[in-house]
Formats: structure tokens, C-alpha cells, sequence
């Protein structure tokens, strides 16, 4: 059973996911950590999401920065998006995350603050 899942894009995020798990141990916060591309594996994504008993989403991408959106769209969970630096400097990834349409909420932290990120989904599970 597991508080918080961390997904990442793709294993290269890696150091983003540090920042996080290093606040959530920190804290006692129980977490799983996958790395799923919602581009590459969407079959796996959606299992994930649909089976996992996580209470909050922390998703970590870059370039087009998919798997938050795609990710809050197949759940009901807070969904908190962290988006990587790389091309131009992670403005890209970014405004991806925080377009999202209406109904499809996601959260949003700067890019590469995976700390921000973890230091969010703690704040949602005390509101429980």
C-alpha cells in the first residue's frame, strides 16, 4: 500500500524522481516508483493508474510532457506534473502540463522541482 505514486516518463528523469523520494522518506511517506512512458507503454499506463492504490499522482516528463494529462485523465486522484528541463530550458514541458482542458486538472510545480512536487502531495494527504 502506497501513499503517493511517482511515475516518471522515462528512466532518464531519474534525478527529478531523487528529488521527490528524498522528501518522502524524509517524511515517512510511503510511495512506488514506475517508470511508464504514456507514449511508448499506454496499455501499462493505464493499468497502472487503474490498479495502483496510491492517493495522489506525481508525474515527471519532459519535451511533451504527456503523462500528467494523460495520467488525470484515467483518474479522479490529485495529479501533481513536474516538468523536466531539456529543450528550451523545460518551458516546453511546462505549458503542456499546465494546458490541460477543462476537467482534466493537474497541478503543476517548477521544472525540476520534484522536491516541490513531493512537498505538495504530502500537503494533499493532510487535508484527509
Amino acid at each position: 500500500m502506497s501513499d503517493v505514486a511517482l511515475i516518471a516518463g522515462s528512466a532518464s528523469d531519474e534525478h527529478i524522481v531523487k528529488k521527490a523520494s528524498a522528501v518522502l522518506d524524509e517524511s515517512g511517506i510511503s510511495y512506488e516508483y514506475k517508470v511508464i512512458s504514456a507514449h511508448r507503454n499506454p496499455d501499462e499506463l493505464d493499468e497502472f493508474v487503474k490498479t495502483t492504490d496510491a492517493k495522489v499522482f506525481i508525474c515527471i516528463a519532459g519535451l511533451s510532457a504527456a503523462l500528467p494529462g494523460v495520467v488525470a485523465s484515467k483518474t479522479e486522484k490529485p495529479v501533481i506534473g513536474v516538468p523536466v528541463s531539456g529543450t528550451l530550458g523545460g518551458l516546453d514541458a511546462l505549458l503542456s502540463i499546465v494546458q490541460m482542458p477543462r476537467g482534466v486538472p493537474v497541478a503543476c510545480v517548477g521544472v525540476d522541482n520534484g522536491a516541490n512536487a513531493a512537498h505538495l502531495a504530502i500537503r494533499m494527504l493532510n487535508i484527509s
